[in-house]
């Protein structure tokens, strides 16, 4: 459904595209097309853009609704944890953090090991 929706997102998308850019505010694209000839018979000289207005609209109303409902099928199951959870019960341990020198500037004795042989 996920997959789906997504296809379906991206159409919408395209078509919004190519509305948009039918669309002139002065009169130009298709509104401007249609101020004579046979297409006036058709559309009407206003009516071309108010249809590209409403296409608009529903265009873009469509592309939110279905923006947000991607976000309810999106497969959870998969992958429950994050990656920091995921790499961690992989088998890789968390670092301990480091042990700081004591804070009056204290020397401290070699290790037990015999660490400075």
């Amino acid at each position: 459904m996920f997959t789906f929706l997504i296809i379906l997102i991206a159409i919408i998308a395209l078509l919004l595209t190519l509305v948009v850019l039918l669309q002139s505010g002065k009169g130009g694209g298709l509104a401007g097309i249609a101020s004579g000839g046979a297409t006036t018979q058709i559309l009407g000289s206003r009516q071309a853009p108010d249809i590209l207005e409403k296409a608009t609209w529903a265009l873009a109303t469509a592309f939110i609704v279905f923006c947000i409902l991607t976000n309810f099928f999106i497969d959870t199951g998969s992958q429950g944890e994050s990656v920091i959870q995921g790499s961690t019960l992989d088998g890789q341990t968390e670092q301990q953090a480091p042990v700081l020198p004591p804070a009056g500037g204290e020397q401290q004795s070699p290790p037990p090991d015999g660490g400075g042989n």
